[in-house]
């Protein structure tokens, strides 16, 4: 690894202090972080420098979201993750740089217009079910659904999350779980495919942190043995990351301030926003 001059090791600094942010508040806005470090560095190389900065992020977001994480969730993910990032592994023994950029870009922009297709759906659906029920409400039925006199019906799951068949649960939990563990992988991009996986499931705020916090500090420490099996962590970019760790913190105390003041439908717009985003740096990089 080559000297790094002030500019561009400012412009390090500034991406790991928006890894912080991202962790504790807007989830797949570190995607633009990638992009910064894949633009200063070589971009195998800044795959292995930026991975203990995400752990440290990581850190920090287990500590302030460790309650609310969904276990369910994470364990279903699990398996499908594993596999994905024994094939992100293979997959980086013979890319070259523009293959790993053009892919995830694609991957990243396929991804999210799935997601606001399903999400616009699912919109109509629960317009045209609220006007359905609107003719028998003054019968003594719910307009949330409850029984006449009884209580609202409650679902498994996180709350606020659309009710599936449990095989389509499940095929999709492994077709995201292998997607983000072969991104994460490749361009620790594993961020934006999550957030997309947890958006469609209806997570709400903090459900989506927490879960999010636990799933990352377990998986990209996971990634460590791999990283330094392909010669991407060595002692000069542990030594960056001493220096641009100290960043990371500001960031994550930033993120837990303005996490409580977003509003709900904000947050999963920035979330989708940063994913077009950072899906497009990746593709044109």
């Amino acid at each position: 690894m080559d000297t790094i001059t002030l500019w561009p090791l400012a412009a390090l600094a500034a991406a790991s202090t928006l890894v912080g942010f991202s962790k504790t508040a807007v989830s797949g806005a570190n995607t633009i972080s990638l992009a910064v470090f894949a633009a200063v560095l070589p971009a195998r190389e800044s795959t292995g420098v930026l991975l203990p900065i995400l752990i440290a992020g990581d850190v920090l977001a287990v500590l302030v979201y460790r309650r609310h994480a969904h276990w369910p969730t994470l364990l279903r993910l699990f398996p499908a993750v594993a596999a994905g990032v024994v094939g992100g592994t293979v997959f980086m023994l013979w890319a070259d740089d523009d293959a790993v950029g053009t892919s995830i870009g694609a991957i990243l922009l396929f991804m999210s217009g799935i997601t606001l297709w399903r999400r616009r759906a699912t919109a109509r659906g629960v317009d045209a079910a609220e006007r359905v029920r609107e003719p028998t409400a003054g019968a003594g039925a719910s307009r949330s659904g409850a029984p006449p006199g009884g209580e609202p019906r409650t679902e498994a799951g996180p709350p606020g999350a659309e009710q599936e068949p449990p095989r389509t649960g499940r095929l999709k939990a492994r077709a995201y779980g292998a997607l983000g563990g072969f991104t994460t992988m490749v361009a620790n991009a594993g961020g934006p495919v999550l957030s997309l996986y947890l958006l469609s499931a209806g997570f709400r705020k903090l459900g989506f942190l927490g879960t999010s916090a636990w799933f990352f500090l377990i998986v990209n420490t996971s990634k460590v043995p791999f990283s330094v099996g392909l010669g991407l962590i060595d002692a000069q970019s542990l030594l960056l990351d001493a220096v641009l760790v100290l960043f990371v913190l500001p960031g994550a105390y930033l993120g837990r301030a303005c996490a409580g003041r977003i509003n709900q439908t904000v947050f999963d717009r920035i979330v989708i926003g940063a994913t077009v985003l950072g899906g497009l740096q990746l593709l044109l990089n």
